[in-house]
């Protein structure tokens, strides 16, 4: 019996081999080749790496990548305008360092390369209140203490959205100053209202000194009122301003939201909302010549040495439109470099509800003329259906060669030059503009992160 029991088992063990290897067999129609399926359209049908995480969500907001390798692994100033936060997060949304602010956020807030935030926040109480209201600009060291602090606020006069930091430690300011109805009148405006044209402002943060000023008033034209100021010809002026290219009930004509300096030609780029266009200007010019026609390496004074992207804003047929609400001119390379390329965000691709980026390549030398087009070379742009903010934003662009693009109302892409996409951060604040940073940048360096 023992050896019956012990061939039965034998001859069932043999007859399971058989089994399994017959049902394995790549002949099997049940069973798909593995050498031939390595090289199918179904390869997204296996098992994801994990050993990185591609998506996620912290307490900042949620983030995905959507090709790892190809983003830039640094970090990013975030300036969150919506909860009043500046704070530095990495590309999956960890929070590196945040600061401590006295005020609300008035748009810009800025890294330095001694680690230190160039700020434009609101005044304790503010007079002139449309979006973008500042009042205050400060200097804040990484603990959250206030190392200087400049008040620009009255019911005449109010800085706003931007400051820069020029190479001999200056600060430049955007500001709103207070036009009188009588003094709108006076100047050929058609409607009698309180008008608040843009001005700029250049302080010594040694003294507290205002050093320089720009006002664009004083480079207006209008074709309205010939018995008025400032009566002339739109189409042959283009270094003016047209005064009511604008008719808005609060007196926020202009409505500027951003600057950018050039050094080495020493000049200055505005960013104009609501005429949709950037004016350049001659910071070389002192107070006096800036307040003239003539003077300065331009030898125009105050008036616009170059304008681009709106040609119907004065009067010229020549040239295509671009701008649609623009914020956030920004060259692509150092502010010291040749690179004449600019960054710009634009809310409107021909003023529908997409927003675009525009790298735009400016010319060597800047030539206003009127009757011809003056507009710079689109190089390359960026857009998709689901980018798209009515407001702020903007667009840098990163030393891989990716460009950083802030979404106000949503949060942060990163896109390569063929326009890939490659990460995307979501919040639930609202993001004026984002910075980004390499991890051996100076500035993070001098944070000590």
């Amino acid at each position: 019996m023992k050896i019956e029991k012990f061939l039965m088992c034998l001859l069932g063990s043999i007859f399971l081999i058989v089994f399994v290897a017959c049902n394995n067999d790549e002949s099997s129609p049940n069973t798909p080749d593995p050498i031939e399926d390595s090289d199918t359209d179904d390869d997204d049908d296996l098992p994801e790496d994990t050993t990185e995480n591609d998506t996620g969500t912290t307490d900042l907001g949620s983030f995905e990548f959507f090709n790892r390798d190809a983003a830039e692994d640094g970090y990013i100033l975030v300036n969150d305008a919506g909860n009043n936060r500046a704070y530095i997060m990495d590309k999956e949304a960890n929070l590196v360092h945040e600061w401590a602010l006295s005020n609300n956020i008035g748009n810009d807030v800025f890294l330095l390369s001694n680690g230190k935030l160039l700020a434009s926040l609101e005044a304790d109480e503010p007079k002139i209140k449309f979006g973008g209201q500042g009042g205050k600009v400060q200097f804040i060291d990484k603990d959250g203490t206030i190392e200087w602090n400049f008040n620009y606020s009255s019911e005449d006069y109010e800085s706003h959205h931007d400051a820069e930091l020029l190479p001999n430690g200056n600060i430049i300011a955007m500001v709103w100053e207070k036009k009188t109805a009588e003094e709108a009148i006076a100047a050929g405006y058609q409607m009698e209202i309180d008008l608040y044209p843009e001005a700029i402002i250049e302080i010594d943060p040694a003294t507290d000194e205002i050093v320089w000023e720009w006002h664009a008033w004083d480079h207006l034209v209008q074709d309205f009122d010939d018995t008025k100021e400032n009566f002339g010809s739109i189409a042959d002026n283009p270094q003016l301003i047209d005064l009511n290219y604008v008719q808005i009930e609060n007196g926020d004509i202009m409505h500027g939201n951003a600057i950018e300096y050039d050094e080495i030609n020493d000049h200055i780029y505005i960013s104009s909302n609501f005429y949709h266009e950037v004016w350049v200007i001659d910071h070389s010019a002192t107070t006096e010549e800036s307040a003239s026609h003539t003077g300065g390496n331009s030898n125009k004074g105050g008036d616009l040495v170059y304008r681009f992207g709106n040609p119907e804003a004065y009067d010229n047929s020549f040239g295509e439109r671009l701008f649609y609400n623009n914020h956030f001119p920004n060259f692509t390379g150092n502010h010291g470099t040749s690179d004449r390329n600019m960054l710009i965000f634009v809310n409107r691709m021909n003023d529908t509800e997409q927003s675009v980026v525009y790298e735009l390549q400016l010319p060597s030398t800047f030539d206003l003329k009127a009757g011809v087009n003056n507009e710079p070379a689109v190089v390359w742009s960026f857009t998709d259906k689901d980018l798209f903010s009515p407001k702020v934003s903007g667009a840098v662009r990163l030393d891989n060669g990716n460009t950083l693009i802030t979404e106000g109302d949503f949060g942060f892409w990163e896109v390569t030059g063929k326009g890939e996409v490659v990460w995307k951060f979501e919040g639930d604040g609202f993001f004026w503009r984002g910075y980004d940073f390499p991890k051996d940048a100076p500035e993070i360096i001098a944070l000590g992160l």
